[in-house]
Order: C-alpha cells, then structure tokens, then sequence
C-alpha cells in the first residue's frame, strides 16, 4: 500500500506550508500516473512550396493533449473520510503566509456519501471537434471530499544577457489584400466551390458575412492558429510566420505583418488599447527557441519593439513559454524563471523573484495572477502557491498555498478567482476571495461531468493558465457547462451555476434538445453561450440569465452552413458588436492544394 505523501514543509523559504492537525486522515494515494511524452515544437521540415532561399518550418507537430476519463471511483466504505486539497490548519484561524496574514481554517476532511458524482478532468473539451474522451470506468478516479463538500477528481488523460529593444525591421507589415474578400453577402472566396452561403438562409438567421481560406504557406503538419482577437473594427488572427488584420464586417484583408519566424506564444487577449506581445522564435531552424518578444497595435498592424527575453542563468530554457497581459504590463512564464515588461515601450518592470517559489505561468485581465513552484525537494508532492502581484512592480499582495502535491493547472477566472487544481489522477476546483483567502470548494452534483475547454497544446516548459472556455463567472456565481450526456446527432448539455460563497449548485440549464452550450464569458450581466452547431442545425450565440432558465438566442447561425460550421477544428469563437467569429485553432492538410481550400474563418451578423 502507498504511503501517504510527507507533509513535512520545504526548508527555508516564504511561508513554508502548515501540519495538519493530529490524527487527520491522509488522502489515499492511487497509482502513479505516467506522464505524457515530452512533445517537441511544431511543423517538421518538409520540402514542398518553400521559395528559394527561405529556411522551412521546423520541429514536430503537437499533439492533442490526453483527455482523462469521465467516471469517478467511490471509495471503500460509505464514509470514507478524504482530505482535499487545502492547506489544513492547526485550529481554525491559523496564520498563513502573505500580506493579509490571516487564513482561516477550513475545517476537517468531510465524510463523503456514497454514489457523488464523476466529472471529466481539467484541460479536455467538450468539443465534438475533439477527439472524444476514453470511458476508463469508475475505477480510475477518486473522489475527493474538500473543506465544506464533496468535489470529484479524475484521472488525467492525455549565461545572463541582457535584452535588446530595436527597431522592427525584420517584422514587415504589408496590406495586400491576399486573402478572401467577401462583400457582405457572404459571397467572397466561399462562392463559387461553397457558392452563396446565404441562398439557403430562413427568416430568423443570421447572414453568414464573410468565409475566409487559407492562404498561407504552411509545414506540411500545418501549424496552431492564435486569437482571433477582436480589436475595434478588425478581427486579428496570427499564424505560423504571419499576423493578420480583417474588416469585421466584409472580412478583407486590412494588413498583414510578416514576422521572421516562427509565431511561438501569444496572451488569450490583448491589452485594453489593442496593443499586443507575441513570442516569436530566434532562428528558422529546429533548434530555436521562443526566445523573442514582438509588440504590436492590431489597431493597425504596425510592429513596434522588439526585445529578446532576458535570460535568467544556464538553466533558463526558452524552448516554450506562456504569455499574459494585465494593465500596461506583459509577462513571461516558463518554467523556473519569469519576467515582466511594459507592453507599451518593452521596458523590462521585475524579473525573477528571491526564494525558493518561481512563477512558471501567468493569468492577466483585471488582474495578475502568479502560480509558482516551491522547490519542496519532493517532485512527487510539489509545493505550488498563488500570488496576485502589483503588474507595475511584481510584489505580492497575498500569497495562497493548497496542500502539498497539489498544482495550479488553470484559472478559470481572475476575478472573482476561480482555479483549476490537480493532483495525479485527481481534479479539484477552489475559489479565493479578494484578499486571497479561501472562500469555497466548488460541489457537483451526483451524474454530473464538466470538461472546459482550454486548447489540446502541450508544453513542456511553458503554460497557459488562462484562456479557457466553458466556463464564466460573476461576482458571487461560477458557471460551467456539462459534457455531452450522449453521442450522435442527440447529443446534449447543461450550464451549471455554483454558489461561490458555498461550493454548492445553485441551479441547472439544459440546452435546447439536441443541441450543446458552453460559456463563453458574462455579457451584460448575463451569461454569454456558444451553441454549438449539430446535424443540420446552425450554431449561434446566445445568452442565459444569471437565474437560469432557457437560453435566450441573440445570433442564430443559418442551418444551411452548419456543416461548414461544424468542420472548424478545435474551433475558436468570438462575439464583439453583434458579429460572431469562428476560426480554426490549427490549420493542416495533406497536400498544398488542400491547404489553400481549408476554410479558417466564418463571420456571421445580421
């Protein structure tokens, strides 16, 4: 039997985790979980449609990351006590380390009922695009009893230099007009093969505005697709070795800035004036890293500087990193090392801090979220904390530390804070208040199973905390959509909305029959959906009030495209003035014909 993990603090550093009280149970250990292979970088070298002289892509394509099964395990006996994953305290207002110094107790291990509810872990989507998740049975997941209820967790699926700012020569911006026009009518590069993708439109359907193709020279793996980000007027998608401005509204082409190399991070969004860092690689060949920023104004495809990330020591590898934007300030994660720098001039404002806790990623918006590893000496129990730091000069305004073993996987939410934990095999979902102290664990419901959507990329030392779809939140609400409850054409899910000062549901909306819905983000104090297209039935946006009820239809796509619709991979959607945007999130094909006939972009308005 596995013995359960060592609650013995990390020595020396900030706030070194509490003892749990005496005679508190452990959580049961189940089998270690096999990491997923260490995937290399995107689009290996191929021969075909590069112009003389110019170095081809590089680096292996990514893989969709694993999706964990959907069933829970229910543990011996009908109450079987677990602890989760908050820091237990001795007594029930213990200090916790931070600038709010108090944190409150949360209470002993819970005692479970029999037969709670399974969800599917944290990372996969719930996508019919995706490749859909292995039902591994109810003998893969434990189920965890957190402070105040019970939650499920699943098994898992799948030398210092200074930078340089300089002028952006080599990012050369261009407005040709290469790609797909459309008119309005929904007739530009989709006629003719697709011809008028509105003659089968019905009264109360949105017009389809514009079908874009590619037009871009890509590896023969193809490569991931970035945004689209939707900046005043113009919709923005970058690419491979290329960054692209659209009309929102007739989807010509507004500008184009090459870039050097290869396109290799982005942030989920830009800052509030439309300006934006793009990571882009050092070199053209396999063994460059994303080593490089470059800011530019969507507004007008302008590049502006452009800085090679200060290196923090030998063992500072840049082969992957994340990005994340909050306020004025842009940041850099990977793992063991970070740095932050003025988005508006590429002035660098903090870098690595002191301690033994490094931030490895970022979530920005509102606010800035740092989660860090506590070197613990104990790779099979991490120490991870998180932190909300000032953007200007990175000191922490509190500091949040889960139980031992368990990661920050994603954040759900900035504000109010809602975040993803996982521990081997095991998911949980927490939410801090403003002074990042606990406020609750969220409950589900028996039956119930969630999957957000937060992309299927890989990296190995760089990662996303934000970004994710299929869920949204309020001040007091955190809302999620359920995994499909079945296959086929009669497929269907439900939105539900949890308590934050509880855990606990607060009530269920079922999508319209056969028919699934995901959170996007809250719109006008209600809830802003994708409905996702189905058999013969276009997809749309609409809203759900933050009472529940029946989603109320803003856009209604035409049925008539809802095969076009439905052949986006890992789709990507955006809702700006009234126009719905749906782009790939990886474009690919088997041969350079193929490639110049993949649809990458669908706008639809009225």
């Amino acid at each position: 039997m596995t013995q359960p993990p060592s609650q013995e603090p990390p020595q020396g550093g900030f706030g070194a985790p509490q003892e749990p009280p005496p005679g508190s149970p452990q959580p049961p250990q189940g089998p270690p979980q096999t990491p997923p292979p260490a995937q290399p970088g995107y689009g290996y070298p191929q021969a075909p449609a590069q112009p003389p002289g110019q170095a081809p892509g590089y680096g292996y394509p990514q893989q969709p990351a694993q999706q964990p099964g959907p069933y829970g395990q229910q543990q011996p006996g009908p109450y079987a006590q677990q602890s989760g994953p908050y820091a237990q305290q001795p007594g029930p207002y213990a200090q916790q380390p931070g600038s709010y110094g108090q944190q409150p107790g949360y209470g002993y291990p819970q005692q479970q009922y029999p037969g709670a509810p399974a969800l599917v872990g944290p990372g996969g989507g719930g996508s019919s695009k995706r490749k859909p998740a292995i039902i591994i049975g109810a003998a893969t997941a434990a189920l965890l009893v957190i402070g105040g209820g019970i939650f499920v967790a699943t098994s898992g699926g799948d030398d210092d230099k200074k930078p340089i700012a300089k002028e952006s020569g080599d990012a050369k911006p261009s407005t040709s007009p290469s790609v797909n026009e459309g008119n309005g009518n929904g007739d530009g590069e989709g006629r003719g093969a697709d011809g008028d993708l509105n003659a089968g439109r019905k009264s109360g359907e949105a017009k389809v505005l514009w079908l874009q193709k590619n037009d871009v020279d890509l590896p023969r793996d193809g490569a991931d697709v970035y945004g689209p980000w939707a900046v005043g007027d113009t919709i923005v998608k970058a690419m491979y070795r290329s960054v692209s401005g659209y009309s929102a509204a007739d989807g010509k082409q507004k500008w184009t800035l090459k870039l050097p190399a290869d396109l290799c991070a982005a942030p989920a969004q830009p800052a509030a004036d439309g300006k934006i860092v793009i990571g882009v690689k050092n070199g053209t060949t396999d063994k460059a890293d994303c080593a490089d920023l470059q800011m530019i104004d969507l507004n007008t495809g302008k590049a502006g500087w452009k800085k090679a990330i200060k290196q923090n020591g030998t063992w500072d590898f840049l082969s992957d990193i994340s990005l994340a934007i909050s306020g004025d300030t842009v940041t850099v994660g990977r793992t063991g090392n970070s740095n932050a720098y003025r988005v508006s001039d590429g002035k660098e404002l903090f870098g690595k801090p002191s301690g033994i806790c490094q931030p490895f990623a970022f979530a920005g918006g509102s606010k800035l979220i740092a989660a860090s590893n506590c070197r613990a000496g104990d790779s099979v129990n991490p120490q991870h904390q998180l932190q909300e730091l000032d953007p200007v000069t990175g000191k922490p305004r509190w500091t949040y530390r889960p139980k031992r073993g368990w990661e920050i996987d994603r954040v759900y939410s900035v504000n109010p804070l809602v975040v993803s934990l996982k521990k081997d095999k095991q998911w949980s979902i927490l939410s801090l208040k403003r002074n990042g102290t606990f406020r609750s664990g969220i409950v589900s419901d028996k039956g119930d199973r969630f999957a957000p959507d937060c992309g299927s990329a890989f990296a190995i030392f760089g990662k996303s905390l934000d970004g994710c779809t299929g869920v949204a939140a309020d001040a007091n609400t955190f809302y999620m959509s359920t995994t499909p409850d079945s296959s086929g054409t009669a497929r269907t899910n439900k939105v539900v909305a949890f308590d934050l000062n509880t855990g606990k549901p607060k009530w269920k909306a079922a999508a319209p029959a056969e028919r699934t819905v995901k959170p996007l983000r809250m719109e006008g104090g209600n809830v802003l959906l994708y409905m996702e297209a189905g058999y013969e039935k276009g997809g749309g946006i609409a809203t759900l009030a933050p009472t529940g009820g029946t989603p109320r239809m803003l856009l209604q796509h035409p049925a008539s495209t809802a095969e076009i619709e439905n052949d986006f991979y890992n789709s990507k959607i955006v809702y700006a003035d009234g126009r719905s945007f749906i782009a790939s999130g990886r474009v690919s094909a088997r041969n350079d014909k193929e490639e110049l006939e993949t649809k990458t972009m669908m706008a639809f308005g009225n």
